[in-house]
């Protein structure tokens, strides 16, 4: 009897289910990597510099994060479905530039919204051009989308300029200086947040809703985590390919207009570079390279890091070449813990 109440035992203890540990708590939820990270430094940094602990440093770092924050919410559908894009910079280059050198020779007093318009559109274009390529071609996203890069790159600096010009349309210029919020720091300078941040919080919101309430998200998980389990489920590959590619083209078109329009200077070879520390921003934030995963509040935390590190070392007396260094340091660990989180 004793033996039988002890197998009993054993069984119950055994079909128990156990508390998940650190590893299982990291898979379900990669964000914590890049939120602990970005305290850690915020502590740090304020540790070594008071001054940090201050709103025009978070100004700052909203403003200087727009840009890459568009480029990365595009990143992230397309790694979500198991490709790459790297053409996203160049797609704003030449967008931006073009567009911008045109209304200022034609339409000097072109609507703002019309101009930001043009870009999207101009991006969306270029971005379903990539689309249907890799589609066609049933080639690797990244081959196709390097040779997009140095076709458009070529494309703008061969037929379009390479001297960059101040003198923008007014309507650009005047949004470029439209606060959203502005003080006066305790030194007596201004501390302006420029009312393009909007553009930040509007695209998370949307690649928010279109990757977890739409048909089309669940296709581009579905296609990430296995294109042929996707094509039997009768998903349409031509679609979806279309879709990420040409959302990552209008976000960078849109991108690239408000670059321009905060810089208050349109220059060619603005943006160019860029690429693997938008790619870096969306890894750290838990998107897996081979696809299927990925979250926008884990891409706004890996640029947050990302942006965190390029605009405080300064502050802390660090040279701005290891910004490199601990940035690719940050992506090892990452690595680790994703390994990690792949055998739990």
């Amino acid at each position: 009897m004793n033996q039988t109440m002890r197998s009993t035992e054993t069984a119950e203890m055994t079909e128990r289910p156990r508390p998940p540990d650190w590893r299982t708590k990291f898979a379900r939820r990669p964000e914590w990597l890049p939120a602990g990270l970005i305290v850690l430094s915020c502590i740090v940094v304020a540790a070594l510099n008071p001054r940090f602990l201050q709103w025009a440093t978070l100004f700052d770092l909203l403003h200087s994060a727009t840009t890459t924050t568009l480029f990365a919410l595009g990143t992230l559908v397309v790694l979500a479905a198991g490709g790459i894009d790297v053409s996203f910079t160049a797609i704003a280059a030449l967008t931006m530039y073009s567009i911008t050198k045109a209304v200022f020779a034609w339409w000097p007093a072109a609507p703002f919204w019309l101009i930001l318009l043009a870009g999207a559109v101009g991006g969306v274009v270029l971005g379903i051009v990539n689309g249907l390529l890799v589609h066609r071609l049933k080639a690797p996203s990244l081959i196709v989308t390097i040779g997009t890069q140095y076709l458009y790159r070529g494309i703008l600096l061969t037929f379009v300029g390479t001297t960059f010009f101040m003198n923008i349309p007014y309507s650009m210029d005047r949004f470029g200086r439209i606060p959203l919020l502005a003080y006066h720091t305790v030194d007596g300078l201004d501390a302006v947040l420029p009312v393009s941040v909007l553009a930040l919080f509007a695209a998370a919101a949307l690649t928010w809703w279109l990757l977890n309430r739409t048909m089309i998200g669940r296709a581009v998980y579905a296609m990430g985590g296995s294109l042929a389990i996707a094509e039997r489920l009768g998903y349409n590959l031509r679609a979806v390919h279309v879709f990420v590619f040409g959302y990552t083209g209008m976000l960078a078109g849109i991108a690239g207009i408000l670059h321009v329009a905060n810089n208050r200077l349109a220059n060619p070879f603005d943006l160019v570079g860029s690429e693997l520390d938008v790619i870096a921003a969306v890894i750290l934030g838990g998107a897996r390279i081979t696809g299927g995963s990925g979250t926008v509040l884990g891409t706004l935390l890996g640029v947050a890091l990302v942006t965190l590190v390029d605009n405080t070392l300064i502050l802390v007396g660090v040279p701005s070449t290891w910004q490199k260094v601990i940035v690719g340091a940050f992506i090892l660990v990452a690595g680790v813990l994703f390994v990690l989180r792949r055998r739990s």
